[in-house]
């Protein structure tokens, strides 16, 4: 039977994003797929007054189950209401989905967003499979969000060796053509904890540290001229900060030349027309370093809330810092 997500008390990103793109700011969409990571980015929601996307990959979708999911959805709204917040905008999108069988899967369950991410495909069957997509949801009331251009990197089901920057000739004649809510596009961001290889990059001589290439702002700003006022969204684009690698790393981790894009960067696409950023892997490394110093510093411990509760709000203050100092999304509500 299927379950409208306005009977989970969950919204779609349509009004969000057209007050996103108007305010110069952009929505936080965090991926999560564990109890403590949901927590995490309600209690920062709340208390920055921001409105949040929850994403689940497919991947992340089968770790913890579809019909599971749905109803943490759920309680994350209740959850935000006894936290205080009297009307939370929480929206529970499906990222990277790969077909129009998962995307309605999806939306039969409550999902109040979906992506089908048809950028792999020859242009016009992406449109093909966007447009079928975009026909079923709106349906329902469900937004979408497509694919043009190929970003790099891996993450969970998703992987490509090499980008393909977004043509802004091909973007107006996309969007009319599929009908699709918002788009995600490729300047250079990438999936993933490497988003870079070192030859990509230059070393910083005082730290030794990779400083990856800049954004193709270029391309973004051909894509806001083409699409004016048009939802714009960047995936891939977790800064990796490197105090969470050099804790994992200072205890028994292994991340060599993690590198991730600069936080002034994406404060600068915020206030363009990009209004939804994509963040995944800042949470799993900020889970993993809490957790692996908790172990190296208590040793005699195996309680999982023990070593979870300070994974859960190391996460809750990156979650929080992303708000705040990089997409400019507290206090709208």
């Amino acid at each position: 039977m299927a379950v409208s997500y306005k009977e989970l008390g969950l919204v779609n990103t349509r009004e969000m994003f057209a007050k996103a793109v108007k305010g110069g700011y952009a929505i936080p969409a965090f991926n999560f797929n564990t109890m403590e990571q949901m927590q995490a980015i309600v209690q920062a929601a709340v208390e920055t007054k921001s409105p949040v996307i929850m994403q689940v990959s497919k991947g992340a979708r089968n770790y913890a189950n579809g019909t599971i999911l749905r109803y943490m959805a759920q309680g994350a709204v209740e959850y935000a209401k006894e936290l205080g917040c009297a009307n939370p905008q929480i929206v529970l999108h499906l990222d990277h989905g790969d077909s129009f069988e998962l995307c309605k899967d999806c939306i039969d369950n409550g999902f109040s967003s979906v992506m089908i991410d048809g950028s792999a495909l020859p242009y016009e069957e992406n449109i093909a499979l966007t447009k079928k997509v975009v026909e079923y949801a709106h349906q329902h009331d469900v937004t979408v969000e497509a694919e043009l251009g190929v970003l790099a990197g891996v993450e969970d089901e998703v992987a490509s060796e090499v980008s393909h920057y977004t043509k802004p000739e091909e973007v107006i004649d996309f969007a009319t053509r599929t009908g699709c809510d918002s788009l995600a596009i490729s300047i250079g961001t990438s999936h993933g904890a490497y988003k870079f290889k070192p030859e990509q990059c230059t070393r910083d001589p005082k730290t030794g540290k990779l400083v990856p290439p800049p954004l193709a702002f270029d391309v973004l700003h051909a894509i806001e001229k083409k699409l004016p006022g048009f939802p714009i969204v960047l995936h891939g684009s977790s800064s990796v900060p490197q105090d969470e690698v050099d804790t994992i790393n200072a205890h028994g981790g292994k991340l060599p030349d993690a590198v991730g894009i600069p936080e002034e960067q994406l404060r600068e696409a915020s206030r363009s027309a990009v209004c939804k950023i994509n963040i995944d892997s800042d949470s799993r490394l900020a889970m993993t370093a809490a957790i692996r110093k908790y172990f190296d510093e208590h040793p005699e411990h195996f309680d999982p809330r023990q070593y979870l509760k300070p994974a859960r709000e190391n996460m809750k203050k990156m979650y929080m810092h992303k708000i705040v100092d990089v997409l400019g999304s507290n206090d709208k509500l």
